[in-house]
């Protein structure tokens, strides 16, 4: 993982080169207060203060300084000052005249490199001082390094991230944390957890299928429980996807990175909660083992479930996972998948679809999502949708005979394991970014993390 931790100092005067950030409006101002070999070299590169610009200028004695362009100096975004974290050289910078804030983050995460299969290179990227209190710095230091672990865990190709890994990264966390860490496996996980067992089991021995649970926190304290998806690749089983579609698969387990992300955040703040982490891992392989379109499976919570498409097999170990993290009597239940792409030809790669059965936290995450620029879009739990699902030989479908409403659908059948009276939210996340932006790199990301976590700390702020 990225080291983030030595990306920022704490500002005690010491030397460093002078960071200036200029917008459009006042751009004007700003140039004429420049000495005229500044404003030169500003004009030679074009310099406007333009959004994510950035030039080089000259001090009047010795040394230099930058200029970067930001969109509103007077609020800054989170991501405004990636681009000279991903640009500037090795060194020591300070923003002039003010304290960066919120685009602290924006500089530690410009400088995330995913390089584990290329040619190392040394480098050291640029630092910032910051005269924040300490406890300001470490937040945003934990942030930048959960968003860190969901980009590694995604990147990473199947191949050399499948259930036992994955299970090995939620391991590394409870260990550095003090957590414990409870697995079920084999004939255990059949009895227990046959959904997963089922998804599971046309896997290589090696890739066994398994359900992870962490645990974390005082027994007096509120339960919180955080389930992910753990799909660790998917073929789409019998129900084969095709090429181009299967071409991403190994972030089929973003949900799990999500969550196991939101979990080191909850327990390196000491959040006053009793944790529960509940991540079912599986492989949805093809061999003569695997669950067949039609096979009907029996639930954790003992409703039978007809399979009406393979493909739709995340849904099927988050039910037995769901079953269980409420068996805990937790107050909450956060729930993180890559599920549909009917969300994402609804909203995009960009807004998580967020569903809850309660408006109060429906509203306090979507008002956290505002508060750190990580957007989330509520969608519907349309119980008339409910018999979409229905089957004519057992309980539910695991999908709706009808192309309508597929994100929705997915979500209501979630609801199903998770008792009525128990606020649950589910993310629909694509966890990738098909495009680079200032920041945030193409690949694997975490998208509606930080809206999940500034709902959390301030729900059990203590």
């Amino acid at each position: 993982m990225t080291d983030v931790a030595s990306l920022l100092q704490p500002d005690r005067g010491q030397p460093a080169t002078p960071l200036h950030l200029v917008d459009k409006r006042g751009f004007g101002g700003w140039i004429q207060s420049q000495p005229e070999r500044a404003r030169q070299a500003a004009q030679a590169q074009g310099f406007k203060g333009e959004g994510f610009q950035l030039a080089i200028l000259p001090e009047p004695r010795d040394g230099w300084s930058a200029a970067l362009g930001v969109a509103n100096v007077d609020e800054l975004s989170p991501w405004c000052l990636a681009r000279a974290a991903e640009s500037l050289p090795e060194g020591i910078y300070r923003v002039e005249g003010r304290s960066p804030g919120p685009a602290t983050l924006g500089w530690l995460l410009g400088q995330y490199r995913f390089d584990r299969y290329r040619e190392k290179k040394e480098r050291k990227g640029p630092r910032l001082l910051l005269s924040d209190e300490p406890g300001r710095i470490e937040e945003n230091i934990l942030i930048a390094e959960a968003t860190c672990l969901v980009r590694d865990l995604v990147n990473t190709p199947a191949g050399d991230l499948g259930p036992a890994e994955l299970q090995a990264a939620i391991e590394s966390v409870a260990d550095e944390c003090g957590a414990k860490l409870r697995v079920t496996m084999g004939e255990a996980l059949e009895t227990a957890f046959p959904m997963v067992a089922a998804v599971g089991r046309a896997a290589a021995s090696d890739r066994a299928p398994r359900l992870i649970e962490l645990e974390w926190g005082d027994q007096r304290h509120p339960g919180l429980a955080l389930v992910g998806k753990g799909v660790c690749f998917d073929s789409g089983g019998l129900d084969i996807k095709p090429s181009a579609g299967m071409r991403l698969m190994k972030k089929d387990m973003g949900g799990a990175a999500h969550a196991l992300a939101l979990a080191r955040l909850v327990m390196k703040a000491n959040l006053p909660v009793r944790l529960h982490l509940v991540v079912p891992a599986v492989e949805n392989a093809i061999s003569g083992a695997a669950f067949r379109p039609g096979d009907i499976l029996r639930s954790r919570k003992g409703l039978t479930v007809e399979v009406g498409n393979t493909d739709a097999e995340g849904r099927l170990i988050l039910a037995d996972a769901l079953t269980l993290a409420s068996e805990g009597t937790p107050e909450l239940i956060v729930e993180f998948a890559t599920l549909t792409g009917a969300a994402r030809v609804a909203l995009g790669p960009d807004l998580p679809a967020l569903f809850a059965n309660d408006d109060a936290l429906a509203q306090g995450l979507l008002e956290g999502g505002s508060q750190v620029s990580d957007p989330l879009w509520r969608m519907p739990l349309w119980k008339p949708y409910d018999e979409m699902l229905a089957s004519d030989v057992a309980d539910l479908g695991n999908v709706s005979e009808t192309p309508f409403a597929g994100a929705v659908t997915a979500a209501l059948f979630l609801q199903r394991f998770v008792p009525e009276n128990l606020p649950f939210a589910h993310f629909d996340t694509f966890a990738w970014r098909p495009s680079a932006k200032p920041g945030r790199p193409k690949g694997g990301d975490a998208v509606g993390l930080r809206a999940a976590w500034q709902h959390l700390r301030q729900r059990y702020r203590r």
